[in-house]
């Protein structure tokens, strides 16, 4: 190794920097990796997504009654027959009571949650997972759970224990009786399984507000309550609330297992569109093409409500975080 001298003190030469060799195997390929990890998804997504959409507009426009493969094309005939069907237009209107009351309740209900557990001092993860852990239980058995042990209109069911203590007789829950308290029903269940899951998200918005915003407030003359949520909190929340609506929105159209498990098929009071599609293409006709047409006509109807409630909320352009 060769020295070099400065003012007679000897120094070893540096030593020249090896050249860095090229990666190799799989960290050498950013594109392989990408699809060694997405691959699978994405074909799962394709065959059980993408293919079943396509397959299904396809068969909305031919007469297929006990098939999935017809040759008989009925154009626009399917769509006729689901659109002039009472009981599917029927429906709509259920949907659209249901909605009434899911959607706001459901959005007052989280948006509560979240507000108490992020003043919360103590105990916060705690709380914040009992919660979220309705979110990871199934509909289906929740909806028993609220059909044979809560509601299930005897004297021994819980609701009408508590009620009996106050000295009002047994009630029917789930029959068609004036008033209708099916409902109550439908939306408790609901509210217990979904609240906790946009309570998580409206506290991960509430976590990103700057605290400066809430001094500057204070300095205005801002009283700490409801003049600071109204004119603080409120429209920080702007873009959550819009995203949060659109999905309870979204699950409201979609809604199927509640209303299958504790109504039933057979009642006619409290049908959603997924069960007249499930009783149009499952039942005892299995009218394929016309279930699909009506598919295609809720998918519809969902994109226009949620791009209308999107406009109106400025969602997608920049107006929601104003």
């Amino acid at each position: 190794m060769s020295t070099t001298t400065t003012r007679g003190v000897a120094h070893p030469a540096p030593a020249k920097a090896s050249q860095a060799r090229p990666r190799r195997g799989l960290a050498a390929s950013t594109t392989l990796n990408f699809w060694l990890f997405t691959g699978p998804f994405l074909i799962g997504l394709v065959i059980f997504v993408f293919v079943p959409i396509v397959w299904s507009v396809w068969l909305s426009f031919f007469d297929a009654r006990y098939t999935v493969t017809p040759s008989k094309f009925v154009g626009l005939g399917n769509y006729t027959q689901i659109l002039t069907n009472g009981d599917f237009t029927g429906s709509l209107v259920t949907f659209t009571v249901f909605a009434a009351f899911i959607v706001p309740t459901t959005w007052a209900l989280s948006l509560g949650l979240a507000l108490m557990l992020h003043r919360l001092r103590f105990m916060k993860a705690f709380f914040r997972s009992v919660f979220f852990l309705p979110t990871a239980c199934s509909y289906v058995a929740a909806a028993l759970i609220w059909k044979m042990s809560l509601f299930n209109g005897v004297r021994f069911g819980l609701a009408n224990t508590v009620l009996g203590w106050l000295g009002v007789d047994n009630i029917a829950w789930l029959s068609n009786p004036s008033p209708p308290w099916y409902w109550l029903v439908l939306v408790t269940a609901r509210l217990w399984l979904q609240a906790g899951f946009y309570m998580i998200l409206f506290l991960a918005a509430l976590q990103n507000i700057p605290s400066e915003l809430y001094e500057a407030a204070a300095i205005d003359g801002a009283k700490p309550g409801w003049q600071t949520f109204r004119y603080v909190t409120l429209p920080q929340l702007r873009a959550t609330s819009t995203a949060v609506i659109l999905l309870l929105l979204i699950a409201a159209y979609q809604a199927f297992d509640e209303f299958f498990n504790l109504i039933g098929t057979k009642a006619t009071w409290a049908q959603t569109p997924l069960m007249e599609l499930y009783k149009t293409a499952l039942g005892t006709e299995q009218d394929y093409g016309a279930g699909s047409a009506g598919a295609v006509i809720l998918t519809l109807l969902i994109c226009v409500v949620t791009l209308f409630q999107g406009r109106i909320m400025g969602f997608g352009s920049g107006e929601e975080s104003k």
